[in-house]
């Protein structure tokens, strides 16, 4: 499921450590997890406007996903995000995890919640913050 068109999607490469091996031999449901959360805060920090991410944090509210296929110890993996419409202070985020000739091994939609680092509360995602996410129309 790659992207939409309409949304500007971002990749980082992660290279499967001993540490994410489990005692089935193959990554580890946590090692998934948390590969779809740096994902999402490496897209965060590489889009958003400064100001943006001196003055808002995103905290997670709900995870799921869909392991396809295992991965193991020394492979190469592309872990792809985009974001969803947003919704008040919310919006999903979709995550695909693929090995090295593009066959995907799990795919993640998250649920973030937007809050205001001095507050700590709930604010609407405004479009001036979510435009980095979005494609820019066709000329």
């Amino acid at each position: 499921m790659p992207a939409p068109a309409d949304r500007r999607s971002f990749s980082m490469p992660v290279s499967v450590q001993p540490a994410d091996i489990d005692e089935l031999g193959h990554v580890n449901n946590i090692s998934y997890l948390k590969w779809v959360q740096d994902v999402a805060t490496a897209h965060w920090r590489a889009v958003a406007a400064p100001e943006h991410i001196a003055a808002y944090i995103w905290v997670v509210t709900r995870h799921e996903i869909d392991y396809v296929k295992q991965t193991l110890l020394g492979e190469t993996l592309t872990v792809t995000t985009w974001v969803g419409t947003p919704k008040g202070a919310r919006f999903d985020r979709f995550v695909e995890i693929c090995g090295s000739t593009g066959d995907v091994r799990a795919r993640a939609v998250t649920t973030w919640a937007l809050l205001e680092s001095a507050t700590g509360r709930l604010v609407r995602v405004r479009a001036d913050i979510a435009a980095p996410f979005i494609a820019a129309e066709p000329d």
